[in-house]
């Protein structure tokens, strides 16, 4: 499916997908890295202050071509809080540190993952990825994979844990089918507000 979606794709689409989204994933992942990295410092301190555990987390995401990969994360729970509950956090979880509430509320647990963007597992903007045990084989077979997940996403900016999980299957359908230099100036310009507001948390 993913071959016959990119040849009845629009040449200057195609360049964007493989060259240009690649280039800006490259500059903007390692500028951030570099220019953060007294604050990813600072975090890692508060975190190990905070409760015992590493400073990161990691966890095996379903990436592009239904292949896994390690997604990177400050951790913002507990020591082996994942084991003890539900894989998705509600506001409110018990099981999330007070460094925690703060780093999710602006997002800013996800900032390790600028690395992975950098390693070319992920992009700035795409599906956000999953466990597998959420996804079917069909869902895997979906032009959605056809993509790298990213760090935010059309579904994202729409709605994030307010959708079902149809909703949300939907808006990064879409992106897959629309996705450009201007959609994903749009979705970061969304999100970049959405974390300033706060609105960004579970």
């Amino acid at each position: 499916m993913g071959s016959e979606v990119k040849q009845s794709e629009p040449f200057s689409k195609t360049f964007y997908r493989l060259f240009v989204k690649r280039a800006i994933d490259i500059f903007v992942s390692a500028t951030v890295l570099l220019i953060l990295m007294p604050l990813f410092i600072i975090i890692g301190i508060l975190i190990k202050i905070d409760s015992e555990g590493p400073v990161i987390y990691k966890q095996k995401r379903v990436g592009k071509g239904g292949k896994d990969f390690y997604i990177y994360k400050f951790r913002t729970m507990y020591l082996n809080a994942d084991k003890i509950g539900p894989t998705i956090t509600r506001e409110g979880d018990s099981r999330i540190t007070r460094v925690g509430k703060v780093l999710r509320k602006f997002s800013i647990d996800e900032l390790p993952q600028m690395l992975n963007v950098l390693l070319g597992q992920m992009s700035l903007v795409g599906y956000r990825p999953g466990v597998r045990e959420n996804y079917s084989e069909s869902d895997l077979k979906s032009k959605i994979f056809d993509l790298k997940p990213g760090i935010t996403g059309y579904a994202q900016v729409m709605g994030r844990s307010m959708l079902t999980k149809e909703e949300k299957r939907n808006w990064e359908l879409k992106y897959a089918e629309d996705v450009s230099f201007l959609l994903d100036l749009k979705i970061l310009l969304l999100t970049i507000k959405k974390v300033f507001l706060g609105e960004a948390a579970y």
